[in-house]
């Protein structure tokens, strides 16, 4: 499977771009435990265009984390170019544009999967950012605003049309946010669209690589993409199993990484968050009070002797 030069082998799976999730630390970790794509956290092409300081560190990327991506999202035309060619220079292999996202403040406002609700706009951006940059270019959505409006089928083809090299699809509509099941059965449609030569990335509800593995043996998707199943656990696409010393080992030099990638402030902030969704600790009794711990934690001593404590109970299960 390739996506413009990048050859990435059979069975790809791919770290799905979330927002306060897909941080530097975490992206290397994932990469080192078997992720063959990582993306970073998606970026507002506004913001981009007018140079926000926070919004800006969000393109920083790593060769160790190679092949790396960066999703932009917006709902302007020109906004959305200008924002392609800046994330151009910062080097990424992938432009991802991203008509998914369902929340309200990106999809309420018309970008992300709003841009569901005007396709020729969708369609508009996506031809305009192809022909403005030179990197490869692909496209992340759903299958439709809502289950009256199931368009799937007919936008990967109009997406393909459009130039862009890959097609990443949800399984669900924007109305079912990430409630319910994924419906897998429209992305097989997809893929055996013998009109359809781009690679289709499938998403949604694989939680482990076994899930991964019947994706691709009865959808035939070229890829599949894992989100919010790696919260606390960028192992998950290692095939050898960690023990739970390892696994807070990598825990705590997520938060390192973190510190020194960013700074102490933002890497305690993003990383702690992963720390209080890890199913690492759900072993440890009245986990609820810990928990609240790490959350409020802000500094790095404070967090690492926290994990320290969490490695000893659970060393006396």
């Amino acid at each position: 499977m390739k996506i413009g030069n990048i050859e990435f082998g059979e069975r790809p799976i791919f770290l799905a771009p979330m927002e306060d999730v897909t941080d530097i630390g975490f992206r290397m970790l994932c990469k080192r435990f078997g992720a063959s794509m990582v993306y970073t956290e998606f970026v507002s092409a506004e913001a981009l265009v007018r140079d926000v300081k926070s919004t800006v560190k969000k393109l920083t990327i790593s060769d160790e984390e190679r092949p790396v991506g960066i999703q932009i999202y917006g709902r302007d035309v020109d906004a959305m170019v200008e924002a392609a060619k800046i994330v151009e220079q910062a080097g990424p292999d992938v432009i991802d544009l991203n008509f998914g996202c369902p929340v309200k403040k990106v999809a309420g406002k018309g970008a992300g999967a709003g841009m569901l609700q005007n396709i020729p706009k969708l369609l508009e951006i996506t031809e305009k950012v192809v022909q403005a940059v030179k990197l490869p270019v692909t496209v992340k959505t759903r299958l439709g605003w809502n289950h009256e409006q199931l368009i799937i089928t007919t936008l990967a083809e109009q997406l393909q049309d459009c130039g862009i090299q890959a097609l990443t699809i949800h399984g669900r509509t924007r109305s079912q946010m990430y409630t319910g099941e994924a419906d897998w059965t429209l992305i097989g449609e997809v893929k055996k669209n013998p009109r359809i030569h781009i690679p289709i990335i499938g998403n949604g509800d694989i939680k482990t690589l076994a899930d991964a593995d019947r994706a691709f043996d009865e959808y035939g998707v070229d890829a599949v993409m894992i989100g919010r199943a790696t919260f606390g656990q960028p192992w998950l696409f290692s095939k050898q199993e960690l023990t739970l010393d390892e696994k807070i080992d990598v825990l705590e030099e997520q938060l390192r990484i973190n510190i020194e990638r960013i700074d102490e402030y933002r890497g305690i902030l993003h990383t702690r968050r992963h720390l209080a969704a890890s199913p690492v600790f759900k072993g440890i009794p009245n986990f609820r009070e810990t928990r609240i711990k790490m959350l409020r934690a802000e500094k790095a001593d404070e967090l690492l002797a926290i994990l320290e404590q969490c490695r000893e109970l659970l060393r006396e299960r």
